[in-house]
């Protein structure tokens, strides 16, 4: 049930926010470390379901770069956290399944986290908010709203 209280809601929201940012960040940092690699002539990238390397890597840049921009957004949330836990979901049984857990403990807890932000939505800071669709903002816990 939605909370009554708008300052409890504000919090919440603002949690939800802090979690989209983190876990996004933390997913295009090692991405962006990569392209630079690739652009030195460095790149280490594996064929982990025998597609091309060339659409292996656009698939990886979308789910691992391009995606974390959208969500920490707020842009079609719950539809581009798919992609992410799509390809952490493949870290995590093909590219590292004979690993032990501990190895793969970074990937569990970026899957629980885009996980839950696909079932809780993008919260009301967000591109598809209902109060951004209105043309509000936030001030001191109320909602200013263009006439």
């Amino acid at each position: 049930s939605e909370s009554k209280d708008p300052q409890k809601k504000a919090s919440i929201d603002f949690g939800i926010l802090l979690i989209r940012i983190g876990f996004s960040v933390g997913m295009m940092t090692p991405r962006l470390l990569e392209i630079f690699k690739s652009y030195q002539g460095n790149l280490e990238f594996g064929y982990p379901i025998g597609v091309d390397l060339t659409l292996s890597l656009i698939i990886t840049a979308i789910a691992e770069f391009i995606a974390p921009i959208l969500i920490i957004l707020g842009w079609k949330t719950r539809l581009v956290c798919l992609f992410p836990s799509i390809t952490i979901l493949m870290a995590f049984f093909i590219v590292h399944g004979c690993d032990p857990f501990s190895t793969k403990v970074k990937a569990f807890v970026y899957l629980i986290a885009f996980l839950s932000i696909y079932f809780t939505g993008p919260g009301n800071y967000s591109l598809t908010s209902n109060q951004a669709k209105k043309g509000c903002f936030i001030l001191n816990n109320s909602y200013i709203c263009r006439p």
